[in-house]
């Protein structure tokens, strides 16, 4: 378990040196997950203490939205006054993006087909 959680924060730690000296932009959690994930691609699987100590972190998931649910009780009155704004803005996200995927998945099956061929 101990070297689980230590692979984790490692990772995290990388992200943010990469965050603060390479890429300011992104947040440093976020580029150590993608280190993290090419970590295990270039492993080809997951190691049995990694995977448990994930496993325990991801039965609390649910916790990690009350912040984001007390945010949205706080701004209530801005959320009310550009409500019009904010369900045009998340509609045509969603149309977007499920457009991009269908468009992307049609790329890509078209390549598999080529490559059976």
């Amino acid at each position: 378990m101990i070297s689980g959680l230590v692979q984790i924060l490692l990772f995290q730690s990388l992200g943010e040196l990469v965050s603060k000296f390479v890429l300011p932009t992104l947040p440093g959690p976020v580029i150590g997950l993608v280190l993290l994930i090419i970590w295990l691609v270039l492993r080809k699987g997951v190691n049995p203490e990694l995977a448990f100590v994930a496993d325990g972190f991801s039965q609390y998931f649910g916790l990690l939205f009350v912040p984001a649910a007390v945010g949205v009780v706080l701004f209530l009155p801005q959320l009310k006054t550009n409500a019009l704004a904010i369900v045009s803005a998340l509609i045509a996200s969603v149309i977007l993006t499920i457009a991009t995927s269908a468009i992307v998945v049609r790329f890509f099956s078209a390549k598999a087909t080529e490559v059976d061929s």
